[in-house]
């Protein structure tokens, strides 16, 4: 690398950290105000708690959502600065390519893409596992509560041939109510069992009050009993399929989740898969939003940086923008999340391919 490249680089670097910098405090000191109330409901929430175990998560997971944008701005800004003071002039005179100047940018976007995939993948899961777990004791409210505490209708496929129907159940307690599970051989049933009563404890299931019917070609045979104990193929925590809990899981457990539950016979998983595939389209983002960002700021410009940073700041909430709308349509049943994940760099991709085709002019 040349002394323009490590000047460059560092400068990048440098005006990123001091741009997330600024977002972070910002997005903490409007989170306290808005949560104050809530902490002080609470007299036996200290304040090492508080920020040991939510704010030291929520400054986690918003670094990481905030990357992006803020990567965005600080090349804007240091462009802007190189442009304004006639150093770009000096670097295209000495015969140095537009490309070739993209050279330390993509660099820095290198360094942050590999932060941000390692983040996104591992440590922000496990870090949101935690901040979740705090809102859920401290800030949500009872309906909040409620609905991750009860599962009502719940159908599961465990294997080829069995399948579980429960009418209720309490994922706190791992009680449940109006059990039924239904052996199959191919489209014949083989036998089905009921009972008033579940519970789960120790990687078992005690059913109270059981029936099991089996079919035979001329007969059945009926067995009852207060109580079994039995081993089934799954856990209370699969019952629960809350988009929100994709997040607490990192990639290769939610990986393995999504594929258990396609072979369940789970039909709708669309809401795992958006955040699965989010967690690399996000990072990958930072490359074409270099490239945006170096394409506006490397001509001077009359009004300098402020309609450099006005341009790009529209630019950076219609990605935001289209982003949330990729990510609710993706959750839909029956499309093709993939391709609803990476429509927004698809389409700012073919914007950067336009722009960095004019600079280079």
């Amino acid at each position: 690398m040349k002394i323009i490249d490590w000047y460059i680089l560092k400068r990048f670097l440098v005006t990123f950290l001091f741009t997330l910098l600024i977002l972070i405090p910002i997005a903490v000191a409007i989170d306290i105000s808005e949560k104050i109330d809530n902490f002080l409901e609470h007299a036996d929430l200290g304040f090492y708690q508080i920020v040991d175990e939510y704010y030291k998560n929520f400054i986690i997971y918003y670094t990481n959502t905030f990357m992006p944008l803020a990567l965005f701005i600080a090349v804007i800004l240091f462009t802007s600065k190189l442009s304004n003071n006639t150093e770009i002039i000096a670097i295209t005179n000495a015969k140095v390519s537009f490309t070739r100047f993209l050279y330390p940018y993509f660099l820095g976007a290198t360094l942050i893409t590999i932060l941000s995939l390692l983040m996104n993948h591992f440590v922000v899961p496990k870090s949101s596992k935690t901040r979740k777990k705090f809102e859920k004791e401290y800030l949500n409210n009872n309906r909040q509560k409620y609905e991750f505490k009860y599962v009502n209708d719940f159908s599961l496929q465990l294997t080829d041939s069995t399948y579980i129907f429960i009418r209720n159940f309490n994922t706190e307690t791992s009680r449940g109510y109006d059990f039924t599970s239904e052996l199959y051989n191919g489209l014949e049933l083989k036998s089905k069992l009921f009972a008033d009563n579940l519970q789960y404890k120790d990687s078992s299931f005690l059913l109270r009050n059981w029936r099991l019917r089996k079919y035979y070609k001329d007969r059945d045979s009926i067995f009852s009993g207060n109580k079994i104990d039995t081993i089934l193929n799954f856990t209370p925590k699969d019952l629960i399929y809350k988009s929100a809990l994709s997040q607490e899981m990192p990639s290769d457990e939610l990986y393995k989740f999504i594929e258990v539950s396609k072979k369940r016979g789970v039909k709708n998983l669309n809401a795992y898969l958006v955040e699965f595939y989010k967690r690399t389209s996000l990072p990958i983002a930072s490359y074409i939003l270099t490239i945006i960002a170096v394409a506006l700021a490397f001509r001077k410009r009359r009004g300098g940086t402020g309609v450099n940073l006005a341009i790009g700041v529209g630019l950076m909430f219609m990605y935001v923008f289209l982003l949330k709308i990729s990510e609710v349509l993706g959750a839909v049943a029956g499309v093709d999340s993939l391709v609803y994940v990476w429509m927004p760099n698809i389409f700012f991709g073919c914007v950067a391919i336009y722009l960095y085709l004019d600079a280079r002019k």
